[in-house]
């Protein structure tokens, strides 16, 4: 007696992220016949919780992988990291491509620079879209971090963003799910989009492993997740393909490929090697309202001068003054406004002691925390150095899941180099500057000593580039020596931008595009790539 046949698909897209259902809606608007897998829950607006008890949307939709020296907050849901993210969508600067970190040379391949992924941003402003919001649209946290630069002699601006903010009441719960669909989501456009076209999009199904079949075709090799817990499958499954496009996530890509290795033979050395942080780190600033008043003039109108970390979304507005291309690497950088719910920046925020060690509990935190509603949280992305490295892949997954939703321990291992620690050293020592020297409050950096770095940007865990040696893919996002795989995820992304890094992930899928539609019409499947917008 036989199973039932296999499933033939001309591509496969692991992930709906950014990186996943921008491939999958040009693909199959040009005719591909396309599955997309997704390991999380499909939720709509209307099932997104402002809260995070267990069972609500910020458990459901997010993975957080705790990692040796790194942990990695990412989405876990259809649509990817546009779900939970703030839609900060700014471009890289021009500098950022140039970067050589460490190994002595260009990371970013010749082919690819601002000039050239310009067009590619273009095609994406246009598709969610994306636009520079004007001071009277800033919340008011934004306006008070933009004021501080301001009175230290820094320039600020208003980030540009995926936010329809004639729907959005400013309640910052959008990382847990915008309820408003203001926030432009790849549910709302890229993803309804290729459905309309034929595109097949499945949740609960994480891929473990890829095998290449006699033809030169792929089997990808999936299990059934439990839609509450987890840690349970409900069965297992494969599907064949032509191509397979991998956008899975930084975190989660590189050890498909490491588990795929027995099966598919030797992977490209840079895969699971070189993976950055985004070079991000938060700092907890617990305003003084007496001298927001005094010295800022900030006034609410009712007598309060601040008070409103809690009001507005996302960041909304960045000083650049770093990102100036003749200083030297490592010392470029920008710091954002940013917002957590209080839930997680109970956890962020450390309070001053006196012997100057964190503060994670006693008076001073106790203290900190009752002042909440004076906090600014800065958002720091410097240019860190590719430290990180994935040890040997967990049985199953991405990590070993330590609870039924959300939490798990993974094996990124991450030991920031004396550059990256410089970096990071005068960003926190800027924003000392701009906010205790004008005696605006007292800041407090997270440390990393006690649980190391963390990051909601992974990056560059199988890296483009043109060295073999250093780069997991060539600049079409083909996986070296295994042709007709595709990685399209943040994983791509070289080094560490100096800014969210969304909007480039989406130009550089949108830019693979073109280098599938041709690596599938020398398997004898006729795409017609028709530059289309999501409609």
């Amino acid at each position: 007696m036989t199973g039932p046949a296999t499933e033939e698909f001309d591509v496969v897209v692991i992930g709906s992220g950014f990186g996943g259902s921008i491939p999958a809606f040009h693909l199959a608007a040009g005719g591909a016949r396309v599955l997309v897998l997704e390991r999380g829950p499909r939720l709509t607006s209307s099932e997104y919780d402002q809260s995070l008890r267990f069972g609500s949307s910020a458990t459901r939709i997010f993975d957080f992988t705790a990692g040796d020296g790194m942990s990695v907050l990412g989405g876990n849901c259809v649509g990817g990291g546009s779900v939970v993210y703030f839609a900060a969508m700014p471009r890289a600067p021009r500098f950022a491509f140039e970067r050589r970190g460490s190994v002595g040379h260009r990371l970013w391949p010749s082919s690819i620079d601002r000039e050239s992924l310009d067009p590619w941003y273009d095609r994406v402003a246009e598709a969610l879209p994306i636009r520079r919001h004007s001071w009277d649209e800033v919340s008011y946290a934004g306006g008070a971090w933009a004021a501080i630069c301001d009175h230290g002699g820094r320039t600020a601006n208003p980030l540009p963003s995926a936010v329809d903010t004639s729907r959005c009441v400013n309640c910052n719960w959008m990382m847990s799910g915008c309820v408003e669909d203001a926030k432009q989501s790849l549910l709302l456009n890229y993803i309804p989009a290729a459905e309309a076209h034929g595109c097949e999009v499945r949740d609960l199904h994480e891929v473990q492993h890829l095998t290449r079949d006699a033809d030169g075709t792929y089997t990808v090799h999936y299990s059934h997740v439990h839609p509450v817990d987890y840690r349970e499958t409900t069965g297992t499954g494969s599907v064949r393909a032509r191509v397979v496009v991998l956008a899975a996530g930084a975190a989660a890509t590189p050890v498909i490929l490491q588990r795929s290795a027995p099966h598919l033979g030797t992977m490209p050395h840079a895969v699971g090697r070189y993976f950055s942080g985004n070079g991000e780190r938060i700092n907890v600033a617990a305003l003084d309202e007496h001298a927001l008043r005094d010295t800022l003039g900030l006034d609410r109108g009712d007598g309060r001068a601040y008070e409103a970390f809690q009001i507005g979304r996302g960041p909304v507005v960045a000083t650049w003054d770093r990102q100036d291309e003749t200083l030297p690497e490592f010392e470029r950088y920008a710091v954002e406004q940013l917002y957590f719910p209080p839930g997680l920046g109970t956890i962020l925020a450390q309070a001053r002691v006196a012997d100057g060690g964190p503060g994670w509990f006693g008076l001073e935190k106790k203290e900190l925390l009752r002042r909440w509603q004076s906090w600014l949280l800065l958002f720091q992305l410097i240019e860190d150095d590719n430290e990180g490295v994935f040890g040997a892949p967990p049985p199953s997954g991405n990590a070993v899941r330590l609870s039924q939703q959300l939490l798990g321990r993974g094996t990124l291992r991450y030991r920031p180099r004396v550059s990256t620690r410089a970096a990071w050293e005068r960003a926190d020592a800027d924003v000392r500057a701009l906010i205790e020297d004008a005696g605006l409050g007292q800041v407090e950096p997270w440390t990393n000593d006690l649980v190391g770095a963390y990051t909601v940007h992974p990056l560059a865990s199988c890296r483009l580039g043109d060295d073999p040696a250093t780069s997991a893919l060539d600049d079409t996002h083909e996986l070296r020596g295994h042709p007709g795989i595709f990685v399209t995820d943040a994983s791509a992304v070289p080094a560490a931008l100096t800014v969210n890094p969304s909007n480039t992930v989406a130009a550089l899928a949108e830019r693979a595009v073109e280098h599938i539609c041709d690596r599938l019409a020398e398997r004898d499947v006729p795409v017609r790539y028709g530059a289309l917008l999501p409609v």
